[in-house]
């Protein structure tokens, strides 16, 4: 029960950063508003595979947006910038190249150092909850299948870098 607890919080904010990281990118692609909303986003994940329409994807990005917002919220500022501190190391790293395309990165490695109490956990699992159901509201029934389909593709795929 508690590793999932704690999957499901390294879930939460592993998407956090990759929320983030596309906004990044948006920001140092250009600064004018009229070229950013030209700017092709880096599509990862399911959600390359969805064909979400344009107004999807902006509610999406919204959606994400305000779960970022919370999870910040739950965090004390010492946890605040501990994770900063994580996502800067790993910001770094990229940069740097370590790691190779499709190795498992440790994603999530900086989130057990935060020492998050049973009530934040539980915060963030309502929060991704609560997002998870929000994203689930705005796809069509075959993109629902299609992002089912992936998540358990990635299931079976961990299962078996486990039993090697």
């Amino acid at each position: 029960m508690k590793l999932k607890a704690l999957s499901l919080v390294a879930g939460a904010i592993a998407l956090t950063l990759t929320a983030t990281s596309f906004a990044v990118v948006a920001q140092t692609a250009s600064p004018s508003p009229v070229l950013l909303a030209q700017t092709p986003q880096k599509e990862r994940g399911p959600w390359k595979d969805l064909g979400l329409t344009d107004t999807q994807k902006s509610q999406m990005e919204a959606i994400h947006k305000a779960s970022r917002a919370k999870f910040e919220e739950v965090l004390t500022p010492e946890q605040k910038a501990k994770l900063q501190a994580a996502m800067e190391a790993r910001k770094a790293q990229r940069q740097a190249g370590q790691g190779q395309p499709g190795q498992h990165r440790g994603r999530g490695k900086g989130f057990g150092d935060l020492n998050l109490t049973e009530a934040q956990k539980t915060q963030m699992r309502q929060i991704r909850e609560s997002e998870k159901q929000q994203i689930q509201a705005i796809l069509t029934p075959e993109q629902r299948q299609k992002l089912e389909q992936f998540h358990q593709n990635m299931k079976e795929r961990r299962q078996q870098r486990n039993s090697q």
